[in-house]
């Protein structure tokens, strides 16, 4: 099955909407550039709304991995996902504050960046067309040989959720502005994404 990432959530209708969605996974962005981000107040919040069943992922750009062990071991969120420069000595330096799971995002240009990602000591790897949110896709033709499993970012909505899942077979998907209407979560929107997903995962197993 084919886990789903509803990212940069901001508001109590957003969460509504994925609780009746059942995503695996929801996202709070803490970089405070972004126009989707949430501060700790806000984000737990929102997190004390959203169904047990569903995992909420902060999305982080240089954060003091002390902040990041800080709203994971407070349960704020379940597992970070890191969207800077971070490198290995970062993630062992967070590993020895937070028990809780670690992803890293890579922004995917050519094969050279995605040798990184595979030796990416995180516990999951995104793999991205840039610094999140563009609504922009990569070559997927550069994943041919890629060998870890990946969540699979950048230019994906409900016209081509299902044909993305199908071709790549990622672990999993994660959108954002293929969610948006006018730079808000619509939420018909996030029902056709999760419908293209599921629908493709269960024409996947006749």
């Amino acid at each position: 099955m084919t886990r789903i990432k509803l990212c940069g959530l901001t508001r109590p209708e957003e969460i509504a909407a994925a609780n009746a969605l059942q995503p695996e996974y929801i996202g709070f962005v803490f970089a405070p550039k972004s126009r989707r981000y949430v501060s700790r107040e806000l984000a737990a919040e929102l997190k004390a709304q959203l169904s047990p069943g569903i995992q909420a992922v902060g999305v982080f750009v240089n954060e003091a991995p002390e902040t990041v062990a800080g709203l994971l071991n407070a349960g704020i969120i379940d597992i970070a996902q890191l969207h800077g420069q971070e490198d290995a000595a970062y993630l062992a330096r967070l590993r020895g504050l937070t028990a809780r799971p670690l992803w890293q995002a890579f922004r995917v240009t050519d094969a050279e960046s995605l040798a990184k990602a595979e030796k990416s000591p995180a516990d999951l790897v995104l793999l991205d067309s840039g610094a999140g949110g563009t609504g922009r896709a990569f070559d997927w033709a550069l994943l041919e040989n890629f060998k870890r499993d990946y969540l699979l970012a950048g230019g994906l909505g409900p016209e081509n959720a299902a044909d993305a899942v199908e071709r790549l077979h990622p672990y999993g998907v994660d959108v954002s502005s293929g969610i948006e209407t006018a730079g808000k979560k619509d939420p018909e929107k996030m029902a056709a994404f999760v419908a293209a997903v599921r629908k493709n995962d269960q024409s996947g197993k006749e």
